[in-house]
């Protein structure tokens, strides 16, 4: 009996059939059955590594499975921070049909990673900053940055957004295509001083963000440095703000912001959406994001079945 063969949805389509608001509910959910342990059905061991020491790269594999979504993917990453020409970060995920294995769909996985990153960013913004957030300050000014915004714009209306870059004509480039609300500013510490909420989207190996200048009560989601040597704020951030990560176990093992400070973590933000920990909307919170397979595997199921519905329409 012939194979199927699987479907290949570019990036472009992949854009094209999802959509932010589709998705935060369905990373929202993801998140919280994950928080769930056993009685969640996600099955998620910790992402493997490979350094390729020889290229400064890595390629990252990314294995899930979710019960209630009947849904089984992997997601092949490579993270190249010295790239020019191309994306430091590049991405593939194979969706495969959980009843049998076999392979149903090749997809891009950069668009779902940008997108499923932001959106599990903009929930724990919805649970963990002030109702009455009005300055979000960007640090970073790739595909990050942008998904980003785009995803925090629909849980606040933001009166000024203020974007950092290491090289300042991205930062403009971005604050431009944002528009009149705006603006890029020539320092980190200027773009976040009495910012509401914080993005670290960055490439940084050492602290971009410090304590001192973020007031009492601001929100960073603190979404770069993914490895256990790198990071992007500094110890007393760490050690002052009340810590919420998306799995206790990666965080442990995986973010340099957490290992370098000994950051003590308060929860999972799938605690938060399943009302085992509280909300401190009144403190300084960090909700270090790593990004975890489950994402990835409910948003390609999404991806897909979008995908048959415009093939068959």
């Amino acid at each position: 009996m012939a194979k199927p063969i699987p479907s290949v949805i570019q990036a472009e389509e992949v854009e094209k059939l999802l959509h932010i608001t589709d998705l935060i509910p369905i990373i929202e959910k993801a998140l919280g059955e994950f928080s769930k342990g056993q009685d969640g059905g996600v099955v998620q061991p910790v992402r493997s590594v490979v350094p390729v020491d020889k290229h400064d790269g890595l390629l990252i594999v990314m294995p899930a499975y979710s019960l209630g979504d009947d849904a089984l993917a992997t997601k092949l990453v490579c993270v190249y921070p010295n790239n020019k020409h191309i994306p430091s970060h590049q991405a593939t995920i194979l969706l495969f049909e959980p009843t049998d294995g076999s392979l149903k769909a090749i997809m891009d996985g950069l668009v779902i990673t940008d997108m499923r990153t932001a959106a599990a960013s903009a929930i724990a913004t919805k649970y963990l900053a002030s109702p009455s957030s009005k300055i979000l300050a960007i640090l970073g000014a790739g595909a990050q940055a942008r998904s980003h915004y785009q995803a925090l714009k629909t849980v606040f209306n933001f009166q000024e957004i203020r974007v950092w870059s290491r090289t300042l004509a991205s930062a403009h480039k971005l604050a431009k295509e944002i528009g009149d609300t705006a603006k890029a500013c020539p320092t980190a510490e200027e773009a976040v001083k009495d910012a509401d909420v914080i993005v670290t989207v960055t490439n940084a190996t050492s602290p971009v963000l410090c304590a001192k200048w973020v007031k009492l009560g601001a929100h960073i989601n603190a979404v770069g440095a993914c490895r256990p040597t790198w990071r992007e704020l500094d110890d007393d951030l760490m050690l002052n703000a009340v810590v919420y990560v998306d799995s206790r176990d990666a965080a442990v093992k995986e973010s340099g912001d957490v290992i370098l400070s000994k950051a003590q973590i308060y929860g999972e933000i799938g605690d938060i959406i399943l009302e085992r920990k509280e909300a401190f909307r009144e403190k300084t919170t960090v909700f270090k994001s790593l990004g975890m397979a489950i994402e990835d595997v409910v948003s390609a199921k999404l991806v897909y079945e979008k995908y048959c519905e415009a093939k068959t329409s």
